[in-house]
């Protein structure tokens, strides 16, 4: 009986501490729950002709604000090409699947080599970290010829 007391004891303190010890899953920064980003342009399934294309943005209930500028329910735009979305609660990587547009920029013109990609929109706060909750668009799929 004591055995099972302990084993019990013991495993409840090794839950307890995975739950203390789990990452946040979100930054500290608020977004409202009505927040809506999405691209606007191009469209899902869309073929493009052209390696260098134009992608604008959009966004509803939230503002935008440039990096660096600690601003109430605002952030800035950051598009993920051919890459999940990255962990919520640090600061998103700036690479070539991950681009920011860090003045506040609501539309782009990229280039990317022939074939399908993913697109896919979401929102940092002042330190390139998403809100809470993450704000980010569906994920579309493009063909450039």
């Amino acid at each position: 009986m004591r055995v099972a007391i302990f084993v019990c004891l013991l495993m409840a303190a090794v839950v307890l501490g995975l739950v203390s010890t789990a990452p946040s899953y979100a930054g500290d920064t608020p977004a409202s729950k009505k927040s809506y980003i999405y691209i606007g342009w191009p469209n899902d399934g869309e073929v493009i002709r052209s390696r260098r294309f134009r992608v604008w943005f959009g966004l509803r209930n939230m503002g935008i604000a440039p990096a660096g500028i600690e601003k109430s329910n605002t952030g800035h735009h950051h598009l993920i090409v051919d890459a999940p979305l990255p962990p919520f609660d640090q600061e998103i990587p700036a690479d070539k699947n991950h681009l920011h547009f860090g003045a506040g920029q609501s539309q782009a013109v990229i280039e990317l080599p022939p074939g399908r990609h993913t697109l896919q929109l979401l929102m940092g706060d002042h330190e390139h970290i998403p809100h809470n909750p993450p704000v980010y668009s569906r994920k579309i799929t493009i063909t450039v010829k």
